[in-house]
């Protein structure tokens, strides 16, 4: 061995924390700002769902001290603005689920089909073009989706033979299955891009066709991804205000035909949020009971969500 490249094991730790010191003492002044400037961003997210919480917990507390929790689960009847009043908020649970159902029904099945065709068939010119005119959709404001379903597509139920009412379920979840889309198809698309080329390679050398490797191979490996964007899009829907306001109609109905009007949890806050109800009373409390019942649902929900990514995510070096 020549002289002067031999090196005692001893001194590897020695040279080792050398070198760290060194790149500390490299570091720009701005990047601990840098930092510190990204983590306020990461807990801007966390302050908000805790001042979210904070802001609806006395209300709902005050509303449940003058109104029976199961009678408000269980109940039937939801008349907090008549006489006589009843809080049974299962009507506007009933009517959230039909415009979700028919919302996903529209959503999910396009939007992972869009996404495996931007991902698998697209050639990369086509792709360049339709990703941001599906995208688009995503920007259009949800009043006029509303007002689409009102104008266009309920007056189209009525042509093709549905006796639809002026308002009902099914133009509302059909025309907001349209708005969520994009994001589900957005979404599922960078979770197949994301999975190695080498998995199609296999397959397509095993002699599968591209079908076969789209279905059986990169939908899987994808899974985790996929189930995400499918709850982001159910989320989205079970929340959205505008469309349900102006298409759904604000009869609070157990009624399971979509052809009816129903009300939703949040056409019913957006509605009575804007009336004439007196601050403080029982009546002005439901509207926070019932945002915390949303808030409740949508927190379920993305629990799950979180429990079925860890189940079927796929690690990939």
């Amino acid at each position: 061995m020549e002289a002067g490249t031999a090196t005692h094991p001893d001194q590897e730790p020695a040279a080792g924390a050398l070198l760290a010191r060194r790149l500390a003492a490299r570091r720009r002044p701005g990047e601990a700002a840098i930092k510190g400037f990204l983590f306020l961003c990461a807990l801007l997210s966390v302050a908000t769902t805790i001042g979210i919480v904070v802001a609806l917990a006395q209300p709902t507390i005050d509303f449940f001290g003058s109104v029976n929790f199961f009678d408000y689960l269980g109940g039937t009847d939801w008349a907090p603005l008549f006489k006589p009043r009843s809080f049974g908020v299962l009507p506007l649970v009933v009517g959230t689920l039909t415009t979700t159902f028919w919302a996903c029904v529209v959503a999910l099945p396009f939007g992972l089909g869009a996404a495996i065709y931007l991902s698998e068939y697209a050639a990369t010119r086509t792709r360049r073009y339709l990703k941001p005119a599906l995208e688009v959709l995503a920007g259009i404001p949800t009043v006029v989706y509303g007002y689409f379903a009102l104008t266009f597509v309920t007056p189209l139920l009525r042509d093709i033979g549905l006796s639809a009412e002026v308002f009902n379920a099914l133009s509302a979840g059909l025309v907001m299955g349209v708005m969520i889309l994009p994001t589900v198809a957005s979404l599922s698309d960078d979770a197949l891009t994301a999975v190695p080329m080498a998995l199609r390679e296999g397959a397509y050398g095993l002699g599968a066709s591209r079908l076969q490797v789209s279905t059986r191979v990169v939908v899987p490996a994808a899974l985790s991804g996929i189930v995400a964007s499918f709850v982001l899009g159910i989320s989205r829907a079970v929340g959205e205000t505008m469309i349900v306001l102006i298409a759904a109609g604000l009869q609070p109905t157990i009624a399971f035909n979509p052809l009816h009007g129903v009300e939703t949890m949040t056409a019913y806050i957006a509605s009575t949020g804007i009336g004439d109800v007196p601050t403080g009373s029982v009546e002005y409390k439901t509207i926070f009971a019932v945002g915390a019942t949303l808030f409740a649902a949508t927190f379920l929900m993305n629990m799950v969500s979180i429990r079925l990514v860890r189940r079927y995510r796929e690690v990939y070096e």
